[in-house]
């Protein structure tokens, strides 16, 4: 498997935007990522105050440089960037080793918050 990673730094960032970033994939990317062709799946991380991060499994090299390179051509004007300010600190591919699914099994769908 082969993954991506974007991370957006939040040190500058509008005091509202962890709830504004929150609610964003709660109500609209979480649905444009779902059943997404090539992707094995996507997870949003944050540290609020820190970072933000889109963290992307895909199923081929492929699959993960195209989206890669198309989300670079955009990543300025994506609504992740508008809701913080500024554009990604980083767009990192890496190879994924190994996924294990614990005893509690895998949950698709919004977060605690």
């Amino acid at each position: 498997m082969y993954g991506l990673s974007v991370r957006w730094s939040l040190a500058d960032a509008p005091a509202d935007v962890a709830e504004a970033l929150r609610e964003y994939v709660r109500d609209t990317s979480l649905a444009r990522f779902t059943g997404m062709d090539g992707l094995r799946f996507k997870t949003w991380r944050m540290r609020p105050g820190e970072w933000f991060e889109g963290t992307y499994v895909f199923e081929t090299a492929a699959a993960r440089d195209a989206f890669a390179a198309s989300f670079a051509e955009t990543a300025a004007d994506s609504p992740g960037s508008k809701l913080i300010g500024s554009a990604p600190v980083l767009q990192e591919p890496f190879e994924v080793v190994a996924v294990a699914e614990g005893g509690a099994g895998f949950a698709a769908g919004p977060g605690p918050a």
